[in-house]
């Protein structure tokens, strides 16, 4: 009975895929994004929003959303609070909006703004206007993102102390941003043996091998010393649900800031879909993804839960791409990790037993898996593929997806219009890429 109904509920068999094995995608999704429950509270606290609380509320609107996007778009993406925008929260918005339950109530109307261009058509008319060869760019790019912040939680990369103590001095310094990390490292050994378990039960094609993976390098860490058990365990706290300030957030001085935010949630959301349809073979030849508008509308509404629930912007994980890795397929994978997030309401505490640097292997093969779709980026064709070998480099060095595609789309259309080939541009992309251009100047 019950496989009848997830049969068909979820067309596991139509997409090639069972219950286990999205099971299975979900437990490496969930590992790979549980860092959030630690590290979204302990940036909000910068803003004042009670730190206990903070915990519970992710999860619990973490787990809200993922299940909402498993049911209602059968889509395999998990959501979270956003890395980037808790942080444009927490240091910008919340000091200028006075508190931070006004900024969290910009962060509601974000989503409301956003789930109406949804319902008008806008947000998917914009991910169809997109070239093929810049939508294959943007997944690539995604992948590296990923792979580099895997890179630097294994601190494999660091940024060099010298460069630090040049740039106090002088801000405009030409330092080097990034240099090589040690062996000697406890956090790096950790991330060595976690990767060349998983490579090397990916090469075996062993089922499990990135959730493998994290355990082994999970187990390292505790024989290094430098795992951490939980300190306490205290029963969850819901104070902060419903405490933005939806009537205050709607100042004149904030519509700069609420701009901000809609560019941002508006393309990491359509690049983050591209790149886990793209890996998961969802998207059919010409790029179209099944269910779209729902996802969209979902992801959006999502925003708006965040900002009810007070721990910022909810959005689509591209860490979703490790469940993608594991075979999942189907929204059921969503529905599962929605499942772990709410026992990680009251297991919020167990979270500190993964540390990041135990995931971040993960996040570097997943990355290695997304950058296979640059191979079929036509790089002959200038007038495209500069800009997609830009997108490719500007989304991992600038730390966002959104300004990665912003540069892609800008270079694309003024490449265009210089050949005298403006016909070939949708019209669509003009005003993107005239929204990206003002964003950047302003």
């Amino acid at each position: 009975m019950l496989s009848t109904l997830l049969e068909r509920c979820f067309e596991l068999s139509k997409r090639g895929t069972t219950a286990g094995r999205e099971f299975r995608g979900a437990s490496a999704t969930f590992l790979t994004m549980s860092y959030i429950l630690l590290v979204n509270p302990s940036i909000l606290k910068v803003a004042g929003v009670p730190e206990q609380s903070a915990v519970a509320c992710t999860a619990l609107a973490a787990a809200i959303c993922s299940i909402l996007m498993g049911l209602g778009a059968n889509f395999p993406v998990a959501l979270a609070s956003g890395m980037g925008l808790n942080a444009v929260v927490a240091f910008q918005i919340a000091p200028q909006a006075g508190s931070w339950q006004t900024a969290m109530g910009l962060v509601f109307w974000d989503g409301v703004i956003v789930a109406f261009l949804v319902l008008c058509g806008l947000r998917e008319a914009v991910l169809h206007a997109i070239p093929r060869d810049l939508r294959r760019a943007i997944g690539a790019g995604i992948g590296l993102f990923i792979a580099f912040i895997g890179a630097v939680n294994a601190r494999f990369v660091i940024v060099p102390a010298g460069t630090l103590a040049a740039l106090q001095q002088n801000p405009s310094a030409a330092m080097p941003p990034v240099t090589f990390g040690q062996l000697s490292q406890p956090e790096t050994q950790v991330a060595v043996v976690g990767l060349l378990t998983t490579a090397f039960l990916l090469v075996r094609k062993v089922q499990g091998a990135l959730v493998l993976g994290i355990l082994a390098a999970t187990m390292t860490a505790y024989l290094l010393g430098i795992g951490q058990w939980p300190a306490s365990f205290e029963p969850p706290s819901f104070e902060n649900l419903f405490q933005a300030d939806l009537a205050d957030a709607l100042q004149l001085k904030l519509v700069p800031f609420l701009f901000a935010m809609l560019m941002v949630d508006f393309f990491d959301t359509l690049g983050t879909v591209t790149a886990i349809a793209d890996q998961s073979g969802l998207a059919d030849s010409d790029g179209r993804i099944p269910h779209l508008r729902r996802v969209l509308f979902i992801d959006a509404i999502s925003a708006s839960i965040g900002g009810l629930c007070s721990v910022s912007s909810v959005t689509s994980y591209i860490e979703s791409a490790s469940g993608i890795a594991e075979g999942a397929r189907t929204g059921l994978h969503s529905v599962f990790v929605g499942l772990f997030f709410v026992a990680a309401i009251l297991l919020a505490p167990l979270a500190v037993l993964v540390p990041p640097a135990a995931t971040a292997p993960a996040l570097i093969v997943v990355g290695f898996l997304m950058t296979l779709s640059v191979t079929r980026i036509e790089f002959s064709h200038l007038e495209t593929g500069i800009p997609a070998f830009l997108t490719l480099i500007f989304l991992p060095l600038t730390y966002s997806i959104a300004h990665g595609i912003g540069i892609g789309f800008v270079t694309y259309t003024l490449i265009q219009l210089l050949c005298g080939k403006w016909r070939e541009v949708h019209p669509l992309m003009y005003g993107t890429a005239a929204m990206f251009a003002a964003y950047f100047i302003f």
